[in-house]
C-alpha cells in the first residue's frame, strides 16, 4: 500500500473534514426560518441538530471502520457524494419528517471528517503522524467555528434551501478531488467488514492503550461540554443577562486552540502524545481555574476560555494520533470505538450542565470541571 498521499493530500483531507463537519452546524442559525417555511413548531425543527448528532454517532460506529477495508479515494469520494445527496434531500424537504430523516443521513455522511483524520495519520510519512492528524483537526475546528457564521450569512443572502445546496456543491467538489488525489490502494484486512463490526466491543478488552485513551479523552470532553453549556446558561442569566450575539462572541476564544493545532502536531511527533496530553491538560486546567473565579470580567473570561479550548483541542489531536498508532492496520476500528465512547460521555456533560449550574452555581460547576481535568492528569501520570 502506498504509504504517503500525494503533495497536498493532507491539506485536502483537512479541507474535506472542515467542510463536511460544518454541515452538522451550518443550519442552526436558520432553524427559525426553516420552521416558518415548513409551518411547523420551532421545538420540532429544533430536533434537526439532534438528528445530525445521532447520525454522526452512527457514522462513527458503522462507517469509520471502513477505512480498514476500502481505498481512501473511493471511500471518501463515495461518502462525500452521499453527503451531497442528503443535503439535496434536506433542501427539497416539504415537511419536518423528511428534513429530520435527511439530517440523520447528513450526520452519518459528515462522519467522513473522522475518516479523513484517520487516513491522514495512517498514510503520513514515518514520524509525521501527529502532524497529519493535527492538521486535519485544525480543518475540523475551522469548519465548526465558521459553520454557523457562513450558514447564517448564506441563509440571509440566498435562503436556507439554497444555503444547503451550496454546501452540497462543496461536498461534490470534495468528492471529485478525493477520487483524484487520495491514495488508491486498498488496505489489507485480515477479516471482513461484518466481522470487524462484531469485534469492535472486544477492542476495549484487548487494548489497554485504547482503554487509557478512551478514559482520558471522554473525561475531558465531558468537562468541555459541561463548561460551555453551563457558561452559556450562566451568561444569559442575571447579573450578566447577555444576549445570544454577545454570548456567541465568546466562541471566538476557540481560535487560539485552532491556531495551536499545527504546532501541537509537531510537538506530538517530537515528544510523543503522552507529554503533549499532560501539558495540554495543565493548560486546560489553568483556564478552568481562571473561569471558576467568576464571569464578571469579560477579558478574564475570554482568556480562561482560550486556555481551556486550546488545552482540550491539543489533547484531542494528540490522543487521536495515539489511538491510530496503537495498530495502524486497524486504526479505523480503534478510532470508531474511541469516538463513540468519547461523544457518549461528552453528551452526559451536556445533560448535567444545567442541573449542576442550578445546584452549585457557576463557581461550583467550574470547580467540578476542574476536578475532572485533574483526574485526567492523574490518569495520564499512571
Amino acid at each position: 500500500m502506498s504509504r504517503t498521499p500525494p503533495r497536498g493530500g493532507t491539506l485536502l483531507l483537512a479541507a474535506i473534514a472542515g467542510t463536511a463537519i460544518a454541515n452538522n452546524y451550518a443550519v442552526q442559525p436558520a432553524l427559525t426560518a426553516v420552521a416558518a417555511d415548513l409551518d411547523v413548531p420551532l421545538p420540532v425543527i429544533g430536533l434537526v441538530p439532534t438528528a445530525a448528532l445521532a447520525g454522526c454517532m452512527t457514522g462513527f460506529a458503522l462507517l469509520l471502520p471502513l477505512t480498514d477495508h476500502l481505498a481512501p479515494n473511493r471511500l471518501v469520494a463515495a461518502q462525500l457524494t452521499a453527503l451531497a445527496a442528503a443535503l439535496a434531500l434536506a433542501a427539497t424537504a416539504r415537511d419536518a419528517f423528511v428534513l429530520l430523516a435527511a439530517y440523520l443521513l447528513v450526520g452519518a455522511a459528515a462522519s467522513v471528517a473522522a475518516q479523513a483524520s484517520n487516513i491522514a495519520g495512517r498514510h503520513a510519512r514515518p514520524g509525521r503522524g501527529g502532524t497529519g492528524v493535527a492538521l486535519v483537526a485544525a480543518g475540523m475546528s475551522a469548519g465548526i467555528l465558521l459553520s454557523r457564521l457562513v450558514g447564517g450569512a448564506l441563509t440571509d443572502a440566498l435562503g436556507w434551501r439554497r444555503m444547503l445546496l451550496v454546501f452540497a456543491a462543496l461536498a461534490l467538489l470534495g468528492a471529485l478531488a478525493a477520487a483524484t488525489l487520495l491514495p488508491r490502494r486498498r488496505p489489507h484486512a485480515d477479516r471482513g467488514y461484518r466481522a470487524t463490526l462484531a469485534a469492535l466491543p472486544r477492542l476495549l478488552l484487548h487494548q489497554p492503550g485504547l482503554r487509557r485513551a478512551v478514559a482520558t479523552g471522554a473525561l475531558w470532553y465531558f468537562a468541555f461540554n459541561l463548561v460551555w453549556i453551563a457558561l452559556t446558561l450562566a451568561l444569559a442569566q442575571p447579573p450578566h443577562s447577555l444576549g445570544p450575539t454577545a454570548i456567541g462572541l465568546y466562541s471566538l476564544a476557540g481560535l487560539l486552540g485552532f491556531a495551536a493545532l499545527p504546532f501541537t502536531g509537531r510537538l506530538t511527533d517530537r515528544y510523543g502524545p503522552h507529554a503533549v496530553i499532560g501539558a495540554s491538560m495543565a493548560v486546560a486546567a489553568a483556564g478552568t481555574a481562571l473561569l471558576a473565579t467568576g464571569l464578571d470580567n469579560p477579558w478574564r473570561t475570554a482568556l480562561g476560555l482560550a486556555l481551556f479550548d486550546a488545552g482540550c483541542f491539543a489533547a484531542q489531536a494528540a490522543n487521536q494520533s495515539r489511538v491510530i498508532a496503537l495498530d495502524p492496520a486497524r486504526s479505523g476500528s480503534l478510532s470508531s470505538v474511541y469516538l463513540v465512547v468519547y461523544f457518549t460521555v461528552g453528551a452526559l456533560g451536556t445533560a448535567v450542565a444545567a442541573p449542576l449550574l442550578d445546584t452549585l452555581g457557576w463557581q461550583g460547576t467550574g470547580l467540578t470541571a476542574l476536578s475532572v481535568l485533574l483526574l485526567v492528569a492523574a490518569l495520564g501520570r499512571r
